[in-house]
């Protein structure tokens, strides 16, 4: 959890909402008082954050997708009226927090340097939440995605190396926004799905593929001045099976 600064209102006292329950801020402000009591009576703070799960996740997750890229053959790469299927692992990086990516792409080469796609991806991110001035991270959650994607590669059919540049339009699942505090529990705030886009870049070589992707996706508005910005970077390393090869 992390606080960027920490409001007046927070130290005195409590506001309600126009239905009578704690507001957005109210809570904000609580759990930033517990988070840090926490801390100063001596408690280890990595217990309580998220991104210490993100990054044990990461790490193990890791080496097993090495592990599982090595069982790949290489090969070179795609040809025009063939289908191949994408998978890719990666880390995603929102606006505070972080957490990890999957997906899986079907696509179909409309010609040796372009095709078009699918994508289904789950992403498990910490976000922050903000305020008035106070920023927490909220609780690990997945998020869903469903796009139509298309690449284009800048290859003349001489090499497996292949760089690309590609977009896509689609709609978002949103996840549940909740706080994993230490000594205090907090109620999740339902988010409505969004439509919107991505753009990336990366290249293949042979079957293996490095992409960096930006997800384009509306901020939620959770009411009395609270917000939580969706939109987030993702790097991820994956591999292909079918497409043919690279015309010569």
């Amino acid at each position: 959890m992390s606080v960027q600064k920490l409001h007046p209102s927070i130290q005195t006292g409590h506001s309600l909402s126009k239905t009578g329950h704690p507001s957005i801020q109210d809570k904000l402000g609580r759990m930033n008082i517990v988070s840090c009591r926490t801390i100063n009576q001596g408690a280890s703070p990595n217990k309580s954050l998220p991104n210490y799960l993100n990054f044990m996740i990461m790490k193990k997750t890791f080496f097993a997708f090495l592990l599982l890229l090595a069982v790949v053959q290489v090969s070179q790469a795609q040809e025009q009226n063939k289908f191949r299927v994408g998978f890719d692992l990666g880390y995603t990086m929102p606006s505070g927090g972080g957490g990890v990516l999957f997906a899986i792409e079907p696509k179909y080469n409309i010609a040796d340097n372009m095709n078009v796609g699918i994508r289904f991806e789950s992403a498990a991110m910490a976000k922050n939440v903000s305020s008035d001035g106070v920023s927490l991270e909220a609780s690990l959650a997945a998020s869903m995605s469903y796009a139509g994607t298309f690449d284009y590669y800048f290859n003349s059919g001489s090499s497996s190396f292949a760089p690309f540049l590609g977009a896509g339009v689609g709609y978002s699942s949103l996840a549940n926004i909740g706080f994993d505090v230490e000594g205090f529990e907090s109620d999740e705030v339902e988010l409505d799905g969004k439509f919107g886009g991505l753009v990336r870049a990366g290249f293949e070589a042979g079957k293996f593929r490095l992409a960096a992707s930006y997800n384009l996706i509306g901020k939620s508005d959770l009411g009395e001045g609270a917000e939580v910005k969706n939109s987030y970077l993702g790097i991820s390393l994956g591999f292909y099976l079918g497409g043919g090869k690279w015309k010569k």
